[in-house]
């Protein structure tokens, strides 16, 4: 049996507020949310084996968890026997770094769940997917989507029929920032900009004035984010710097590829050792 190609990709968020806690504890979320043409490679295959089989490799290949998303993911329908006994070999070629934001085990685990589906080797209703999706991680459904969306504070998501078209400068130094650590010092709650059952602005002007709650506690952690931050808003024609979910990506948005490129030229030099890259949203 051939592999099949999945493109797994990176997701970033426009903006990221922190509404309250659940009394689960969990955060109350609310975020703009959008998809990057960086993206991982998987191949995918059903096998004859008694187990299934994942291998990773490419730059960000390292210190991937045993337990990491695609078993996780592979577990839980084993468990519910929604799998059928089928196996399968999955190789990654990772081109999203690790702990950057950007999702990429979530993004994969949604990647192939929707491949599961859409080829029927598994069979699900809306319910069972939301709920799978939900044991992964919380990003996992909105990565099903891959659309422009909108997360709500309830848990809801709106997906937005409307582009973005931004060329994005990322940067990521050579450290990644904890979720968990990061959540957990947010010291203080944001009230809601995106208002249910109102229109959606997309304008340069209205997402340049959004934020991420968490770059506060990253930047009290990491203090080399923040100084990154300052360095990128003040290059030429960006319209605005945001750091992506917990970090420790930092993204500097732009409406023009020449204006994007020569960032990216002078963040390589400025930091060498880093890991820059230029994109788009999708």
């Amino acid at each position: 049996m051939k592999f099949h190609k999945i493109k797994s990709h990176a997701k970033i968020n426009l903006s990221l507020g922190i509404l309250g806690k659940f009394k689960s504890r969990l955060h109350k979320i609310e975020s703009l949310v959008s998809f990057l043409n960086l993206y991982d490679d998987i191949l995918i295959k059903k096998v004859k084996s008694k187990k299934h089989e994942v291998k990773f490799k490419g730059q960000f290949s390292k210190r991937i968890k045993k337990n990491n998303t695609i078993l996780n993911l592979l577990k839980i329908l084993d468990d519910s026997k929604k799998l059928r006994n089928q196996k399968f070999l999955i190789k990654i070629n990772k081109k999203i770094p690790l702990q950057s934001g950007m999702g990429g085990g979530s993004m994969n685990a949604a990647s192939i769940l929707n491949y599961l589906l859409k080829n029927k080797k598994v069979e699900l209703s809306k319910k069972e997917i939301v709920k799978i999706a939900s044991k992964i991680g919380s990003d996992v459904i909105i990565g099903m989507k891959k659309k422009n969306s909108i997360l709500y504070g309830n848990g809801d998501l709106k997906i937005i029929n409307k582009s973005i078209n931004l060329f994005t400068v990322l940067i990521k130094p050579n450290f990644g920032c904890p979720t968990k650590e990061i959540y957990n010092n947010v010291r203080s709650f944001s009230k809601t900009v995106f208002p249910k059952n109102h229109k959606v602005n997309l304008s340069y002007k209205f997402l340049s004035n959004l934020r991420n709650d968490l770059e506060f506690p990253a930047f009290d952690k990491y203090p080399t984010l923040k100084k990154i931050k300052k360095l990128m808003e003040k290059l030429d024609n960006v319209l605005f710097v945001r750091m992506t979910g917990s970090g420790s990506t930092m993204v500097g948005y732009f409406n023009s590829k020449k204006a994007a490129l020569n960032a990216e030229k002078l963040l390589k030099k400025k930091y060498k050792n880093y890991w820059c890259i230029l994109s788009k949203t999708i």
